[in-house]
């Protein structure tokens, strides 16, 4: 396997390395900390669940926390500005979401979309990670689990009320995760992770979710195909 070749060859302590990390490192510490704000925010959108987004929220911060002692562990600092920039589009796209009150549209972005696309992260991090982020991010890495399952949950229990502005809101958010990728595949691969893994992990996560909510397989391919190629 490529990604366990990698890890063997990786020189943490390289500039290549490093300069890569600064980017990848900001990204996770930056998607915990919108993830955070998000979950904030759907706590006072959805009060019937205020206390367990909120919990779901401090388990964010405390990842965030995490990450960040990942970079100090490798004295690098991550590169703040980069990773709010590449979270924007989907940022601007949450906040004019919660802005008309819609809920379906903001968990997708987050329960779905976000989670799905930090739990494939993770999940080809691990094998390549220095000791100490591997650590951490198996620590992560489950818990974002429970993330995604509040998402599927809400979602699953509204399925029909929800299932015409999921699919437009899939339309519209969906093409910015390959932006994304495509935005960092020379960091990642810098750091011995392989863009093709990162979108099958995301795409065998996302589609699951979107099955465990209540779609059927076709449904499922067609929704995808939005994000593969931007129709």
């Amino acid at each position: 396997m490529p990604q366990l070749e990698a890890s063997l060859t990786l020189d943490f302590q390289s500039d290549i390395y490093k300069d890569a990390y600064s980017r990848i490192n900001a990204i996770v510490i930056e998607g915990e900390q919108e993830a955070y704000d998000n979950y904030q925010q759907l706590s006072g959108m959805l009060t019937d669940d205020k206390d367990k987004l909120i919990s779901l929220s401090k388990m964010e911060s405390r990842h965030k926390k995490g990450f960040e002692a990942c970079g100090r562990n490798l004295k690098v600092t991550p590169d703040m500005g980069f990773a709010r920039e590449f979270f924007s589009a989907l940022h601007r796209n949450f906040q004019a979401a919660a802005a008309e009150n819609k809920v379906v549209t903001c968990l997708l972005i987050q329960s779905l979309i976000i989670e799905c696309f930090a739990i494939a992260a993770y999940n080809i991090y691990i094998p390549v990670a220095d000791d100490f982020a591997r650590k951490i991010t198996e620590g992560v890495v489950k818990e974002e689990y429970s993330h995604l399952n509040y998402g599927e949950e809400w979602l699953k229990a509204n399925f029909e009320s929800s299932k015409a502005e999921l699919e437009a809101a899939n339309r519209q958010n969906l093409p910015l995760v390959w932006k994304m990728l495509n935005q960092v595949e020379d960091d990642a691969h810098n750091l011995g992770m392989e863009k093709e893994a990162l979108v099958e992990d995301f795409m065998i996560q996302y589609g699951e979710a979107l099955s465990n909510i209540g779609f059927t397989t076709r449904d499922i391919m067609r929704m995808s195909a939005y994000g593969l190629t931007g129709a």
